[in-house]
């Protein structure tokens, strides 16, 4: 797709049709960089969780309500490596929109979806902690695996209704042929902005806050029986383990969220156009959050990092044991 630039006539996306956009010029070298970066940025997100994938469901140990919460964030973040991080790359290179119209319509309703679920998989996640954290003795009632899946499934359901719904009374407000740009009203931008921004994060940091200070009031009860050599319970050593799988969920949290703000202030900002460098930069920054999480759980979390092990080793993963 990309043509030598080193001429000074002007580029078109469509040079057969008048209405074509114009299309940014670039130096070879400069596209063979792009396509280079941008491609192994995808598979970097593909083959890391597509390993959190294969761990949480091969190994029967790893089938928690919290891990299948981890699962369901995983593939969202796969399925933007392998769908959107290529196409966007695509448009952001090229400067051109070379797919059918309705391919634009389903790649703006996948690229909502996926982000959508995402943040959703954080509340969900918030909640699990919240549960796990602040009433213990609840949880093993309240939260269980197939509970957790059901949910899951409903959230994936709901959110592409919604995406659906939201790009289908959107209208397209193309200034030339070549771009896949969805303009919502005013209305609706602000519904969009507190249905899938406001309203999720202020549960996550709500419930955050909460736990944080739960947990740390645990710790200093568990610490104070450690000093005075007493013997501690099955239950204490469960509490200060969920204390610190809330500690690590909260910064892939945290990683989102400082992913996620810088975007949605730009969305608000007027006259703001998608085309823009910083416009793209802070949309990159959501989609390389989806490489993130897996390295977030390689750091803190020893199984992640021993079924890793097992998978790369073929000779042990097939074996019953």
């Amino acid at each position: 797709m990309a043509y030598e630039t080193e001429d000074l006539e002007t580029q078109y996306c469509f040079p057969a049709i008048n209405s074509s956009c114009i299309k940014t010029k670039r130096s070879t070298h400069e596209y063979n960089i792009m396509y280079v970066f941008f491609s192994l940025l995808s598979v970097w997100t593909v083959f890391l969780n597509l390993l959190v994938i294969i761990s949480i469901s091969h190994f029967k140990k790893l089938h928690t309500p919290t891990n299948m919460l981890i699962l369901s964030l995983a593939v969202s973040d796969l399925l933007v490596g392998l769908i959107v991080m290529p196409l966007e790359a695509i448009k952001l290179i090229e400067t051109c929109w070379y797919f059918r119209d309705t391919i634009c319509r389903l790649f703006l309703i996948i690229m909502g979806l996926l982000l959508s679920t995402s943040l959703s998989n954080l509340v969900l996640i918030a909640v699990d902690r919240y549960v796990a954290v602040c009433h213990p003795l609840l949880y093993p009632q309240k939260i269980t695996t197939t509970r957790t899946i059901i949910t899951v499934c409903v959230w994936w359901f709901f959110s592409s209704v919604y995406n659906i719904a939201i790009i289908s009374i959107s209208h397209r407000n193309n200034t030339c042929y070549g771009e896949c740009i969805a303009m919502l009203t005013f209305v609706w931008s602000i519904a969009d902005l507190f249905l899938s921004f406001l309203f999720p994060c202020t549960i996550i940091i709500t419930l955050y806050l909460r736990i944080f200070y739960v947990a740390h009031q645990q710790v200093k009860v568990i610490n104070s029986l450690m000093r005075s050599g007493k013997h501690l319970t099955e239950g204490s050593v469960r509490r200060k383990s969920e204390s610190k799988a809330a500690l690590t969920l909260g910064i892939i949290v945290t990683v989102y969220l400082f992913c996620w703000i810088p975007f949605f202030i730009l969305s608000l900002t007027p006259n703001t156009k998608m085309t823009s460098a910083t416009a793209y930069f802070m949309l990159w920054m959501l989609y390389i959050n989806s490489g993130l999480n897996p390295v977030i759980y390689a750091i803190f979390y020893p199984w992640f990092r021993t079924s890793v092990k097992h998978i790369l080793n073929l000779s042990k993963i097939f074996k019953p044991a």
